[in-house]
C-alpha cells in the first residue's frame, strides 16, 4: 500500500502521473475558487465560522467529481 502511494508520489514529482497536468490544476483551481468565494461570501453574513465552512467544503467537494471525470492518468 506504501509502495503504490510512494510510486505516485516519485511519478508527480517528476510530472508523470497525468497526461494533462495544466488542465488538471485549472479544474482545481476551479473548484478551490469557488469553494473560496462562497466561504468568503457566507463569513461576511456574520454567521458561526463552522457553517460556512461546513458550506463551502461541501460545495468544492461535490464539484470535485463533475470537473474531473474525463480525469487521465498514464
Amino acid at each position: 500500500m506504501f509502495d503504490i502511494g510512494w510510486f505516485s508520489a516519485k511519478l508527480f514529482l517528476k510530472g508523470k502521473l497525468f497526461r494533462d497536468p495544466v488542465d488538471f490544476a485549472l479544474k482545481t483551481s476551479i473548484a478551490n475558487t469557488t469553494g473560496l468565494l462562497l466561504l468568503v461570501s457566507l463569513a461576511s453574513l456574520k454567521l458561526p465560522l463552522c457553517i460556512p465552512i461546513t458550506i463551502s467544503s461541501l460545495v468544492a467537494g461535490a464539484i470535485m467529481p463533475f470537473l474531473l471525470k474525463d480525469f487521465k492518468m498514464k
